[in-house]
């Protein structure tokens, strides 16, 4: 084995496949979540740590414990609408519950660190590819935090040598290709999921925000990547950092927009059936189109970070995840 990983919530949606790609990898991930929007039965391949981020000695415990060769930070909080209501939440545990893990892992030498970042750094860029070079003009709290964290780690590079990488990716979508994890949460925002949950009768009609936005059918427009492939990027980007390699900041994204008609069309498609949708108003702040340029993650990261990308596949995955024993078992008994 290629040593223990820390992964804090590695019990959540992105958390658990990238737990699942460390495995394969040789790596023994340990998971430390306090199970508040994760999920017990998606820790399969590790220890699992119950804990709070903001808890400096149960955390400063377990990476004594198990003297972790990296660590890779996806505990956050990461609904926007509730982080403007709730601006101190959002920066006590995006950021301050950062500042715990890092002063946690000084303990053990500051091992190299994968910080789960997002493309709402951002705010509404210029309608083209965004590469990392866009200005970073967050337009709420969530991704107010996450930039703030960003230049956390530039600066505890600067004053610890902490070796870092922060992964800003765009549209997380899809299950695990074999059916043994995927999305399921208790408020759920991914277009993905709501639509098929809509499809199958478990939601009311799709909210369909905006249809006039200056795009081709007046949908708006995003870069979907299958969660899988992101799981792929955190282990790579952690081996570039275990190899040497220097802080980087990088995009996740396929450089391919598709619009949110274009998806429920798929599921349409797909499943031989409609999604029932309604019409409502734009969202505050939704820019018409995001589309990540990937061409800097392609540099560091290597090739064959979209191979299950393309629209069928995420979508394939999701419609057999959303229609499994699993989640049928889970609405049935959530307990």
């Amino acid at each position: 084995m290629r040593g223990n990983v820390l992964v804090t919530g590695g019990a959540g949606y992105i958390g658990s496949h990238t737990c699942k790609a460390l495995a394969a990898a040789g790596f023994v991930p340990v998971t430390y979540d306090n199970l508040s929007i994760g999920n017990r039965w998606a820790v399969k391949w590790g220890p699992l740590e119950i804990g709070d981020i903001s808890d400096v000695a149960r955390l400063a415990e377990v990476v004594r414990r198990y003297e972790p060769v990296g660590i890779i930070h996806f505990a956050a909080l990461a609904l926007v609408g509730e982080s403007v209501t709730e601006p101190a939440l959002y920066y006590r545990q995006n950021v301050g519950g950062t500042l715990a893990v890092l002063e946690a892992a000084r303990a053990c030498g500051l091992p190299p660190f994968v910080f789960s970042s997002t493309c709402a750094v951002y705010g509404t860029p210029p309608d083209r590819p965004i590469d990392e070079a866009t200005p970073k003009a967050p337009i709420n709290p969530y991704g107010a935090s996450k930039l703030m964290v960003e230049r956390i780690l530039d600066d505890y590079g600067t004053g610890y040598g902490l070796r870092s990488a922060a992964l800003r990716y765009f549209n997380a979508a899809g299950a695990d290709p074999d059916g043994e994890i995927g999305e399921f949460r208790a408020v759920e925002t991914h277009l993905v999921p709501n639509a098929i949950e809509a499809l199958l009768g478990r939601k009311p009609p799709l909210k369909l925000f905006g249809g006039d936005y200056p795009t081709p059918d007046g949908t708006a427009i995003r870069d979907y990547v299958h969660v899988s492939d992101l799981a792929l990027a955190h282990v790579r980007a952690l081996e570039r950092l275990l190899g040497g390699g220097e802080r980087f900041v990088c995009n996740l994204g396929t450089g391919t927009g598709l619009s949110v008609s274009e998806v429920i069309a798929g599921i349409d498609r797909l499943s031989n059936r409609q999604v029932p949708w309604e019409g409502a108003p734009r969202r505050a702040g939704d820019p018409p189109r995001l589309v990540a340029d990937p061409s800097l993650s392609r540099e560091l990261l290597g090739d064959g970070l979209t191979e299950r990308s393309d629209l069928d596949t995420i979508l394939r995955t999701a419609l057999d995840w959303h229609q499994g024993d699993r989640v049928t078992q889970l609405l049935s008994d959530p307990g």
